[in-house]
């Protein structure tokens, strides 16, 4: 039986990928002038095809905050703005590991550990490398969630040490399509982030890279970061949506740059383009979905979720994550981590403190501290 949503482009593109066929610039170009209906529809049939009718959740922990040289503009966490943010030096293991067991708690699959600076040298800071090791080795020997990490620029030496030690996914996001990369970012290059992506794909991780939306970037620009993501090959690629911060380039914005509906057809457009990816909704959705709209995503291709806390904002309970997923039709992975939802969700509304949800924030350092 053919699958049909009545747009005959969605409709050619779906059974060419329920054919075997991988779609190119020309196909998401295409696919993203259509209207957002068949859009949604069709790439949430794809997805329900390929994929497995999971959501996976991942965390993160802010491990080392601001202070970062880069210039990125839409990024809290650089020198170059003043945004108030607390900063610190990279955090000590264990307390990794406590916010770690926190988003095994939380149902998380996997865990990142993160840090805000162009790259952990193993050379340059010695005694900080050893430190992201152990921590990534208490994580991986004392916890049933999968450990990843985005370090930053890698040289072959260090991604060979990090896949070694179990690293599942290195995240590195390109941001945006090449075109539109120096208008936010002076201070490195886009070919630094592909090859990066590179030398931790060689290493052996899979890779976990993908956008911010809502900076300004035009359609093609979006369908064009996609078609990067291609070229380099991901397993997860997450999609953030501007939260635009006070003290960034971005702090004077009076209204979104990108709608609902076009961040509903820019998941579709990569669900579509990335068949057997995760397509991960992350930083960014509470603030520009609606409460009664986060579980549309997941009804256009969305099959993975950042649960919890970000780098320098807070989140939703994962409880509440959950039941968006179970909104739109999905229930959590349990593959990893085989948690309790009903647990999760049964839990009481302050688990968005972050004190209590599935990361470390730059705002609660001292609360990881806390035996």
């Amino acid at each position: 039986m053919v699958y049909e949503t009545g747009n005959r482009t969605v409709d050619d593109a779906v059974a060419r990928i329920l054919d075997g066929e991988t779609l190119d610039r020309r196909d998401g170009l295409a696919l993203i002038a259509q209207p957002v209906e068949p859009l949604a529809e069709g790439a949430d049939y794809v997805r329900s095809q390929l994929g497995d009718g999971t959501v996976d959740a991942c965390s993160i922990v802010n491990a080392k905050a601001g202070n970062c040289a880069e210039d990125c503009g839409f990024c809290a966490q650089s020198v170059h703005f003043d945004t108030g943010i607390d900063t610190y030096g990279f955090l000590d293991p264990e307390q990794i590991l406590k916010a770690a067991k926190q988003a095994e708690r939380d149902g998380a699959q996997r865990f990142g550990v993160v840090v805000a600076e162009k790259g952990v040298s193993k050379e340059k800071r010695p005694d900080e490398w050893d430190d992201v090791i152990r921590a990534i080795r208490l994580v991986r020997d004392e916890t049933d969630v999968e450990v990843d990490a985005s370090l930053g620029i890698l040289t072959e030496e260090e991604a060979a040490i990090l896949a070694d030690e179990g690293l599942n996914h290195y995240n590195h996001n390109i941001e945006t399509s090449p075109r539109f990369f120096p208008e936010i970012v002076e201070t490195h290059d886009f070919e630094d982030r592909v090859k990066t992506l590179e030398v931790a794909k060689e290493a052996g991780m899979d890779l976990c890279a993908g956008v911010i939306l809502g900076m300004g970037e035009s359609p093609t620009d979006r369908v064009d970061a996609a078609i990067a993501l291609q070229d380099i090959g991901v397993s997860s690629l997450p999609v953030n949506i501007l939260n635009p911060v006070a003290g960034t380039m971005f702090d004077d914005r009076e209204e979104a740059l990108i709608s609902t509906a076009e961040t509903i057809k820019t998941i579709a457009v990569y669900r579509l383009l990335h068949p057997h990816a995760r397509v991960r909704l992350t930083g960014g959705r509470e603030v520009n979905f609606a409460e009664d709209e986060q579980h549309l995503p997941f009804e256009a291709g969305a099959d993975g979720i950042l649960t919890g806390n970000y780098l320098t904002t807070e989140g939703q309970s994962p409880g509440d994550d959950i039941e968006m997923m179970e909104q739109a039709g999905m229930e959590p992975n349990t593959e990893v981590n085989d948690f309790d939802p009903e647990e999760v969700k049964s839990r009481d509304g302050d688990s968005a403190d972050p004190a209590d949800t599935a990361v470390g924030t730059a705002t609660s350092k001292a609360e990881l501290s806390d035996d």
